[in-house]
Protein backbone atom coordinates (compact mmCIF):
# COMPACT_ATOMS: atom_id res chain seq x y z
CA UNK A 1 0.00 0.00 0.00
CA UNK A 2 1.46 3.50 -1.15
CA UNK A 3 1.82 5.63 2.29
CA UNK A 4 -0.29 8.92 3.08
CA UNK A 5 3.07 11.05 2.70
CA UNK A 6 3.58 9.85 -1.04
CA UNK A 7 0.56 9.68 -2.29
CA UNK A 8 -1.28 12.60 -0.56
CA UNK A 9 -4.54 13.29 -1.10
CA UNK A 10 -7.51 16.05 -0.23
CA UNK A 11 -10.37 15.76 2.35
CA UNK A 12 -12.52 15.44 -1.11
CA UNK A 13 -10.72 12.69 -2.09
CA UNK A 14 -9.02 14.68 -4.67
CA UNK A 15 -5.67 14.36 -5.25
CA UNK A 16 -3.49 16.26 -3.90
CA UNK A 17 -2.44 19.42 -6.72
CA UNK A 18 -4.25 18.89 -9.49
CA UNK A 19 -7.82 18.44 -7.74
CA UNK A 20 -9.37 15.99 -9.43
CA UNK A 21 -10.85 12.60 -9.41
CA UNK A 22 -9.87 9.47 -11.66
CA UNK A 23 -13.56 9.84 -13.34
CA UNK A 24 -12.85 13.46 -14.46
CA UNK A 25 -9.89 12.94 -17.12
CA UNK A 26 -10.38 11.73 -20.59
CA UNK A 27 -7.80 8.77 -22.02
CA UNK A 28 -6.86 12.13 -24.17
CA UNK A 29 -4.49 14.57 -22.53
CA UNK A 30 -3.67 18.07 -23.77
CA UNK A 31 -1.14 19.81 -22.11
CA UNK A 32 -0.33 23.28 -22.24
CA UNK A 33 1.88 25.82 -19.97
CA UNK A 34 -0.83 28.58 -19.78
CA UNK A 35 -3.84 28.44 -17.74
CA UNK A 36 -4.92 31.07 -20.33
CA UNK A 37 -4.67 28.75 -23.41
CA UNK A 38 -5.98 25.69 -21.09
CA UNK A 39 -9.46 27.79 -21.60
CA UNK A 40 -9.37 28.88 -25.17
CA UNK A 41 -9.47 25.31 -26.15
CA UNK A 42 -11.95 24.06 -23.75
CA UNK A 43 -14.31 26.93 -25.41
CA UNK A 44 -13.12 25.12 -28.56
CA UNK A 45 -15.19 21.92 -27.39
CA UNK A 46 -18.60 20.93 -28.49
CA UNK A 47 -19.52 20.59 -24.55
CA UNK A 48 -17.66 21.40 -21.12
CA UNK A 49 -18.65 18.38 -18.37
CA UNK A 50 -16.42 20.26 -15.71
CA UNK A 51 -13.85 22.24 -14.85
CA UNK A 52 -11.58 22.47 -11.67
CA UNK A 53 -8.68 25.04 -11.12
CA UNK A 54 -5.79 24.47 -8.41
CA UNK A 55 -2.81 27.21 -8.42
CA UNK A 56 -1.72 27.17 -12.28
CA UNK A 57 -3.34 23.54 -12.75
CA UNK A 58 -6.83 24.16 -14.79
CA UNK A 59 -8.47 21.27 -16.47
CA UNK A 60 -11.33 20.88 -18.54
CA UNK A 61 -13.25 17.94 -19.89
CA UNK A 62 -15.62 17.97 -22.23
CA UNK A 63 -16.23 16.29 -26.10
CA UNK A 64 -15.13 17.74 -29.55
CA UNK A 65 -16.11 15.93 -32.48
CA UNK A 66 -18.49 13.05 -30.02
CA UNK A 67 -14.86 12.21 -28.58
CA UNK A 68 -13.87 12.95 -24.77
CA UNK A 69 -11.09 15.26 -24.36
CA UNK A 70 -9.40 17.00 -21.16
CA UNK A 71 -7.04 20.02 -21.32
CA UNK A 72 -4.79 20.78 -18.60
CA UNK A 73 -2.80 24.04 -18.01
CA UNK A 74 1.13 22.69 -16.24
CA UNK A 75 2.55 25.86 -15.68
CA UNK A 76 6.11 26.16 -16.83
CA UNK A 77 9.22 23.69 -16.21
CA UNK A 78 9.89 20.60 -15.73
CA UNK A 79 9.23 20.30 -12.30
CA UNK A 80 5.45 20.83 -12.77
CA UNK A 81 5.62 18.33 -15.20
CA UNK A 82 7.10 15.68 -12.67
CA UNK A 83 3.91 16.62 -10.55
CA UNK A 84 1.33 16.52 -13.55
CA UNK A 85 2.29 13.43 -14.94
CA UNK A 86 2.46 11.31 -11.65
CA UNK A 87 -0.60 12.49 -10.18
CA UNK A 88 -2.33 12.12 -13.88
CA UNK A 89 -1.06 8.48 -13.97
CA UNK A 90 -1.89 8.01 -10.17
CA UNK A 91 -5.74 9.00 -10.79
CA UNK A 92 -5.25 6.82 -14.11
CA UNK A 93 -3.62 3.40 -12.01
CA UNK A 94 -3.99 3.32 -8.81
CA UNK A 95 -7.14 3.17 -6.87
CA UNK A 96 -7.32 6.12 -4.41
CA UNK A 97 -9.54 4.34 -2.30
CA UNK A 98 -6.73 1.26 -1.52
CA UNK A 99 -3.94 2.81 -2.48
CA UNK A 100 -2.49 -0.40 -4.05
CA UNK A 101 -1.87 -0.19 -8.12
CA UNK A 102 -4.14 -1.21 -10.58
CA UNK A 103 -3.52 -4.67 -12.39
CA UNK A 104 -5.55 -3.26 -15.36
CA UNK A 105 -3.47 -0.72 -16.37
CA UNK A 106 -4.63 2.68 -18.03
CA UNK A 107 -2.90 4.27 -20.95
CA UNK A 108 -3.10 7.93 -21.42
CA UNK A 109 -2.25 9.67 -24.39
CA UNK A 110 -0.27 13.20 -23.85
CA UNK A 111 -0.52 15.90 -26.65
CA UNK A 112 1.38 19.13 -25.50
CA UNK A 113 0.67 22.36 -27.44
CA UNK A 114 2.73 25.03 -26.77
CA UNK A 115 5.16 27.55 -27.78
CA UNK A 116 8.31 27.50 -28.79
CA UNK A 117 12.26 29.37 -29.97
CA UNK A 118 13.52 28.37 -33.12
CA UNK A 119 17.30 27.62 -33.27
CA UNK A 120 17.30 27.25 -37.19
CA UNK A 121 17.10 30.13 -39.53
CA UNK A 122 14.89 28.17 -42.23
CA UNK A 123 12.19 27.32 -39.53
CA UNK A 124 10.38 31.12 -39.57
CA UNK A 125 8.06 32.84 -36.76
CA UNK A 126 4.96 30.85 -37.11
CA UNK A 127 6.02 27.81 -38.28
CA UNK A 128 4.54 24.22 -36.27
CA UNK A 129 7.24 22.44 -34.82
CA UNK A 130 6.17 18.48 -34.38
CA UNK A 131 9.67 16.69 -31.80
CA UNK A 132 10.54 13.27 -32.91
CA UNK A 133 12.61 13.48 -29.82
CA UNK A 134 13.37 15.49 -26.97
CA UNK A 135 16.50 16.50 -24.99
CA UNK A 136 16.22 17.68 -21.25
CA UNK A 137 18.85 19.87 -19.96
CA UNK A 138 17.01 19.57 -16.67
CA UNK A 139 18.12 16.62 -15.06
CA UNK A 140 14.79 15.57 -13.65
CA UNK A 141 14.48 12.16 -15.33
CA UNK A 142 17.97 11.30 -13.83
CA UNK A 143 16.39 11.37 -10.93
CA UNK A 144 13.85 8.06 -11.34
CA UNK A 145 15.56 4.25 -11.41
CA UNK A 146 16.36 2.57 -15.17
CA UNK A 147 16.32 5.79 -17.20
CA UNK A 148 18.37 3.96 -19.79
CA UNK A 149 15.41 2.04 -20.55
CA UNK A 150 13.59 5.15 -22.25
CA UNK A 151 16.73 7.18 -23.47
CA UNK A 152 18.18 7.26 -26.28
CA UNK A 153 21.85 6.33 -24.95
CA UNK A 154 23.69 6.80 -28.35
CA UNK A 155 22.71 9.69 -29.15
CA UNK A 156 22.91 11.64 -25.69
CA UNK A 157 26.65 10.12 -26.03
CA UNK A 158 26.96 11.98 -29.67
CA UNK A 159 25.68 15.26 -28.46
CA UNK A 160 27.53 15.12 -25.57
CA UNK A 161 31.06 14.29 -27.56
CA UNK A 162 29.89 17.21 -29.98
CA UNK A 163 28.93 19.91 -27.69
CA UNK A 164 32.26 19.25 -25.36
CA UNK A 165 29.41 19.08 -22.50
CA UNK A 166 30.76 20.48 -19.47
CA UNK A 167 30.46 17.74 -16.08
CA UNK A 168 29.39 20.58 -13.79
CA UNK A 169 26.14 21.06 -15.98
CA UNK A 170 23.33 18.27 -15.54
CA UNK A 171 23.51 15.30 -18.37
CA UNK A 172 21.17 15.74 -20.84
CA UNK A 173 18.48 12.89 -21.66
CA UNK A 174 17.20 12.15 -24.89
CA UNK A 175 13.60 10.45 -25.21
CA UNK A 176 11.49 9.87 -28.19
CA UNK A 177 8.13 10.73 -29.05
CA UNK A 178 4.70 8.23 -29.44
CA UNK A 179 5.25 7.25 -33.44
CA UNK A 180 1.68 6.62 -32.93
CA UNK A 181 1.11 10.18 -32.37
CA UNK A 182 3.70 11.11 -34.70
CA UNK A 183 2.24 9.48 -37.46
CA UNK A 184 -1.31 11.94 -36.81
CA UNK A 185 0.99 15.18 -37.80
CA UNK A 186 2.84 13.45 -41.12
CA UNK A 187 2.09 16.35 -43.59
CA UNK A 188 4.56 18.80 -44.40
CA UNK A 189 3.29 21.51 -42.90
CA UNK A 190 4.72 20.46 -39.49
CA UNK A 191 8.23 20.59 -39.65
CA UNK A 192 9.84 17.30 -37.84
CA UNK A 193 12.77 17.83 -35.26
CA UNK A 194 13.92 17.55 -32.50
CA UNK A 195 13.63 20.20 -29.39
CA UNK A 196 15.69 20.93 -26.15
CA UNK A 197 13.76 21.53 -23.02
CA UNK A 198 15.80 23.99 -20.99
CA UNK A 199 15.30 24.46 -17.38
CA UNK A 200 14.80 27.90 -17.40
CA UNK A 201 13.91 31.02 -19.85
CA UNK A 202 17.21 33.10 -19.71
CA UNK A 203 20.62 32.28 -19.04
CA UNK A 204 19.66 28.39 -20.17
CA UNK A 205 18.47 29.10 -23.31
CA UNK A 206 21.34 31.29 -23.94
CA UNK A 207 19.25 34.50 -23.26
CA UNK A 208 21.87 37.32 -22.02
CA UNK A 209 20.64 39.91 -19.58
CA UNK A 210 22.83 41.21 -16.87
CA UNK A 211 24.73 38.09 -16.04
CA UNK A 212 26.93 36.45 -18.46
CA UNK A 213 26.75 32.73 -19.58
CA UNK A 214 28.89 29.46 -18.39
CA UNK A 215 28.75 28.67 -22.01
CA UNK A 216 28.78 31.32 -24.67
CA UNK A 217 28.53 29.46 -27.93
CA UNK A 218 26.69 26.55 -27.01
CA UNK A 219 23.55 27.45 -29.32
CA UNK A 220 26.06 27.80 -32.05
CA UNK A 221 26.72 24.27 -31.65
CA UNK A 222 23.04 23.56 -31.23
CA UNK A 223 21.92 24.84 -34.42
CA UNK A 224 25.12 22.63 -36.41
CA UNK A 225 24.21 19.67 -34.07
CA UNK A 226 22.91 17.00 -36.76
CA UNK A 227 22.72 13.11 -35.42
CA UNK A 228 21.78 11.32 -39.06
CA UNK A 229 18.33 13.18 -40.65
CA UNK A 230 17.55 14.93 -37.11
CA UNK A 231 18.97 18.54 -36.53
CA UNK A 232 17.69 20.53 -33.09
CA UNK A 233 14.67 22.76 -34.06
CA UNK A 234 13.52 24.46 -30.74
CA UNK A 235 13.94 25.11 -27.59
CA UNK A 236 10.81 25.05 -25.06
CA UNK A 237 10.60 23.90 -21.09
CA UNK A 238 8.32 20.95 -20.53
CA UNK A 239 8.46 17.97 -23.09
CA UNK A 240 11.56 15.91 -22.32
CA UNK A 241 9.80 15.28 -18.89
CA UNK A 242 6.51 14.72 -20.55
CA UNK A 243 8.18 12.12 -22.96
CA UNK A 244 10.34 10.32 -20.39
CA UNK A 245 7.92 10.03 -17.84
CA UNK A 246 5.16 8.53 -20.21
CA UNK A 247 7.29 6.06 -21.82
CA UNK A 248 8.44 4.80 -17.90
CA UNK A 249 5.24 4.90 -16.69
CA UNK A 250 3.32 3.09 -20.13
CA UNK A 251 1.65 6.71 -21.91
CA UNK A 252 2.21 7.95 -25.19
CA UNK A 253 3.67 11.77 -25.64
CA UNK A 254 3.86 14.24 -28.31
CA UNK A 255 4.54 17.62 -28.47
CA UNK A 256 3.96 20.40 -31.17
CA UNK A 257 4.57 23.88 -30.57
CA UNK A 258 4.24 27.10 -32.33
CA UNK A 259 7.31 29.23 -33.45
CA UNK A 260 7.05 32.82 -31.70
CA UNK A 261 10.77 33.33 -32.08
CA UNK A 262 13.78 32.62 -34.38
CA UNK A 263 16.83 32.66 -31.99
CA UNK A 264 19.13 33.12 -35.12
CA UNK A 265 17.52 35.82 -37.12
CA UNK A 266 16.15 37.24 -34.14
CA UNK A 267 12.11 37.71 -35.19
CA UNK A 268 9.74 37.16 -33.13
CA UNK A 269 5.61 37.72 -33.05
CA UNK A 270 4.32 38.89 -29.75
CA UNK A 271 0.81 38.49 -31.11
CA UNK A 272 1.02 35.11 -31.66
CA UNK A 273 -2.69 33.70 -30.56
CA UNK A 274 -4.40 33.71 -33.85
CA UNK A 275 -1.47 31.55 -34.92
CA UNK A 276 -2.08 29.42 -31.70
CA UNK A 277 -5.42 29.26 -32.05
CA UNK A 278 -5.00 27.91 -35.85
CA UNK A 279 -2.97 24.99 -34.54
CA UNK A 280 -5.35 24.09 -31.51
CA UNK A 281 -7.67 23.73 -33.80
CA UNK A 282 -6.09 21.28 -36.47
CA UNK A 283 -4.44 19.82 -33.03
CA UNK A 284 -8.19 19.09 -31.90
CA UNK A 285 -9.51 17.95 -35.56
CA UNK A 286 -6.54 15.45 -35.45
CA UNK A 287 -6.96 14.05 -31.98
CA UNK A 288 -10.51 13.18 -33.30
CA UNK A 289 -10.56 12.83 -36.77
Amino acid sequence: MIKNSELILNRDGTIFHLHLKPEQIADTIILVGDPGRAETISTMFDQVEMTVRNREFLTSTGTYNNQRLTVLSTGIGTDNIDIVINELDALANIDLQTREVRSDKRSLRFIRVGTSGSLQADICVNSWVVSRKSIGFDGMITFYDNREAVCDMEFEKVFREFTGWADDLPTPYVVDASDRLLSLFSEIKFVKGVNISAPGFYGPQGRVLRLPLAVPELNEKLEDFTYGDLRITNYEMESSAIYGLSRMLGHEALTICLIIANRVTREANENYHPEMEKLIRVVLDKLTA
